[in-house]
């Protein structure tokens, strides 16, 4: 049976080209937030490298395995759910790779992998273009609900996700509680979008948000927002990491999302499926 509640932790970095360096500050943040009693920890997309893509398909092979390890040995270590909210893993063409994220049990047992389905090819006002297809691969499954044990019932998906609701209508109709949304986000979409689309991902499923994400310069042109949030099914930010490395750490009460539920009860009020 599932505790009522427990702390959840949305892990804020500046990832570069270095794995190694990478994967100490995100032990640090792991660290500390175990320390504050975090029993869900998310780590953001891109915790493990962010970098050129000929960087990345060279070194996937390795990373890839190198990332799931850390993450069980993490979780082991500090017993603790963990999400590695996105990390490259070979197609096999030598010319793309998958951005899985995958969730890992206290015991180290991989509880969930998910690649991410929607890639980011857009131009934006800035000047900025990005072409995620051009060396990823989406993913061909949608992504799971898994019901963590002694937790809640957590589903799993990547950044650009965000942008696409039918994706969670699908998450809360396989049981989700809480959403997790590791990202990468702009600099220039976040500003307008990122806390927005969280709050209405929230609110529309009444279900928590657990948002981890990149802040800061990665050394190149890419400038990420920051912000991770921990936010409630009312939509209610209950905690913002602001734009330095750390992470936002809060309560989930699943007797507070069941009230809401309650009190608001629209998932059980859709008719679009009658028409």
């Amino acid at each position: 049976m599932a505790v009522r509640d427990f702390l959840a932790a949305a892990v804020q970095l500046t990832s570069t080209s270095d794995p190694e360096a990478n994967f100490s500050a995100a032990e640090e943040q792991i660290d500390l937030a175990a320390r504050r009693g975090a029993e869900l920890i998310g780590l953001p997309e891109n915790f493990a490298f962010i970098g050129e893509p000929e960087q990345r398909l060279a070194i996937a092979p390795a990373l890839a395995d190198q990332a799931s390890q850390f993450l069980i040995t993490m979780a082991r270590r500090y017993q603790v759910v963990i999400l590695g909210g996105g990390f490259p893993v070979p197609v096999g063409d030598g010319a793309h790779t998958w951005q899985r994220a995958q969730l890992v049990g206290r015991d180290g047992q991989i509880l969930a992998s998910y690649d991410k389905i929607h890639l980011f090819d857009v131009d934006l006002p800035d000047g900025s273009s990005y072409r995620e297809s051009s060396s990823f691969t989406p993913g061909s499954t949608l992504p799971p609900v898994v019901d963590v044990p002694g937790l809640c019932r957590v589903g799993v998906s990547i950044c650009y996700d965000v942008r696409f609701p039918e994706l969670y209508r699908h998450l809360v109709g396989a049981g989700a509680e809480l959403l997790m949304i590791p990202a990468a986000f702009t600099a220039f979409t976040g500003k307008d979008h990122w806390q927005v689309l969280l709050q209405a991902r929230a609110i529309e499923n009444t279900a928590y948000v657990l948002a981890p994400a990149q802040t800061g310069s990665d050394g190149g042109r890419r400038f990420s927002h920051g912000h991770s949030m921990v936010i409630d099914p009312w939509g209610t930010v209950l905690a913002d990491a602001g734009v330095s490395q750390g992470a936002a750490v809060a309560p989930v009460d699943l007797d507070h999302l069941a009230r809401i539920r309650s009190q608001m009860p629209c998932l059980q009020h859709r008719r679009t499926t009658v028409f």
